[in-house]
């Protein structure tokens, strides 16, 4: 329901149609992650790694709808990218 380009999507699975273990396919757009990170100032690479562990929080549940949600999720995708060794990427 949003409009304009958008640089990662999540798609769960039908319920009862997955295979055990699976959660969900995510789609980036490769064009729109490298407008963004050049313009960000951000390495492509660090970029995209972000873009899906967003992805894949929303694959467990996590969004963004609201403030005390987006902030539970920021946080927890600044504590996963560190441990990959990639800056904040809300600094």
């Amino acid at each position: 329901g949003k409009t304009g380009p958008t640089n990662v999507l999540s798609f769960p699975p039908a319920p009862g149609s997955a295979e055990p273990g699976f959660l969900g396919d995510i789609a980036l757009a490769a064009e729109t992650i490298v407008e963004q990170a050049n313009f960000q100032g951000k390495r492509f690479e660090n970029h995209a790694a972000h873009l899906v562990v967003h992805g894949f929080l929303h694959l467990i549940g996590y969004d963004h709808e609201n403030p005390a949600d987006a902030d539970a999720m920021e946080t927890r995708e600044r504590v996963i990218l560190a441990s990959l060794g990639i800056e904040d990427p809300y600094a």
